[in-house]
């Protein structure tokens, strides 16, 4: 097992801090990054955090990770709701995955109520803005520390 934690980001999230600011706020996703890095540290975690707008390079690195994470932190943007293609890669992950959103896709557009990585992640943290991520890299430690992501998940199911 590794001490790393992948943080998958989506489709436009490199816009954060100017797009749509009273949806998504003001922080940019370069301030995430750094106030992650800064808890990562204190867990004694490594992150490797990216993000693309591309469907197939996500899948790519949700692929990567069965060999070199032991949890992957995923904000999917748009693809969360319609990428089939990327439900697949959370589901044939044997490691925790966690969905987060920014927003409380529920309280949304209709089209936006669904997550299809929702379907198969370990757990969803939506609505709670930037803290979501900081909420879910807490939770990526609980579940992989002591004898594995598998022996935790069946621990707490």
């Amino acid at each position: 097992m590794t001490d790393t934690i992948f943080v998958l980001n989506g489709p436009n999230l490199n816009l954060l801090g100017t797009r749509e600011p009273r949806i998504y706020g003001n922080q940019t996703l370069a301030d995430i990054e750094a106030n992650l890095q800064q808890r990562a540290k204190g867990l004694r975690l490594n992150l490797d955090f990216r993000q693309s707008n591309h469907e197939g390079v996500l899948v790519d690195w949700l692929n990567e990770a069965l060999a070199k994470a032991s949890a992957v932190i995923i904000n999917a943007g748009a693809y969360a709701h319609s990428s089939i293609a990327l439900r697949d890669a959370v589901a044939a992950l044997p490691i925790p995955v966690i969905e987060v959103h920014l927003t409380n896709i529920y309280a949304r557009e209709g089209f936006r109520r669904q997550s299809l990585l929702g379907q198969v992640a370990r757990g969803s943290i939506l609505g709670l803005g930037p803290l979501g991520y900081v909420l879910a890299l807490d939770a990526a430690a609980h579940l992989c520390k002591g004898a594995g992501a598998g022996q935790a998940k069946s621990q707490i199911q």
